[in-house]
């Protein structure tokens, strides 16, 4: 236990609060600990093993979607035309939009040259049981590289595709998104307020630049700070 978790423990029992309680709020302190700086974020990004394990994370950095979000991305989602990423039934059954940062289209660009053969619903196809299916690839293939894109940056904290969630939040807080703005990107609902019948404006999702738009990339994949 460290000794800031065991502060804070020690004062959430002092104040008498429940068990459950308790456990929420030394959780929280737990995901802000794990939440990546914006140059770790960039050496998880350069430490990917692959081409399609590198775009994997930039989508997930650069737009906040969740891993599950990401596997079932299709390519008439990406709307180049008014700068916007659909994710569709999304948690809760709900649609939404954010942002598609003009690096990140640019890789997209680069990860459709390359693709061979070309996809044809989903962005990301998995293997099925021929070789003309078209399905959604598996969610733990997403997992696996992340992990493995932070065992060779050498990154201690743990790492998983939700981490990169929380980045993309804690990030656009830090250079002046507003709360709203954030809640409506990450499509969380509130169930006590009418939030969930108000829309993020197309100006809004223009404002609101992707952190990925930040960071300084080399390109392609390797790094010299890379474990082999």
């Amino acid at each position: 236990m460290t000794h800031l978790r065991k502060a804070m423990l020690e004062e959430l029992q002092r104040r008498n609060l429940s068990p459950i309680t308790t456990r929420i709020y030394l959780r929280a302190v737990e995901e802000f600990a794990e939440v990546l700086s914006p140059e770790e974020v960039e050496r998880l990004i350069q430490c990917a093993a692959s081409p399609l394990h590198r775009i994997w994370l930039l989508i997930l950095y650069a737009t906040g979607m969740r891993r599950e979000e990401l596997i079932q991305l299709k390519i008439a989602d990406i709307d180049t035309d008014r700068m916007l990423v659909r994710i569709r039934q999304g948690k809760g059954r709900k649609d939404r939009d954010v942002m598609l940062s003009p690096k990140l289209l640019d890789e997209l660009r680069d990860y459709w040259r390359s693709a061979d053969p070309k996809p044809k619903t989903y962005l990301f196809p998995g293997k099925g049981p021929n070789q003309n299916a078209d399905v959604p690839m598996d969610a733990r293939t997403v997992f696996n590289a992340v992990q493995q894109a932070a065992q060779r940056a050498g990154l201690e904290k743990h790492v998983r595709p939700h981490t990169l969630r929380h980045c993309f939040a804690t990030h656009l807080l830090e250079s002046g998104a507003d709360l709203r703005t954030i809640q409506l990107l990450l499509g969380h609902v509130d169930l006590k307020t009418t939030s969930h019948y108000l829309h993020l404006s197309g100006r809004h999702l223009k404002a609101a630049a992707s952190p990925l738009d930040s960071l300084t990339l080399a390109s392609g994949p390797k790094n010299s700070n890379c474990k082999k």
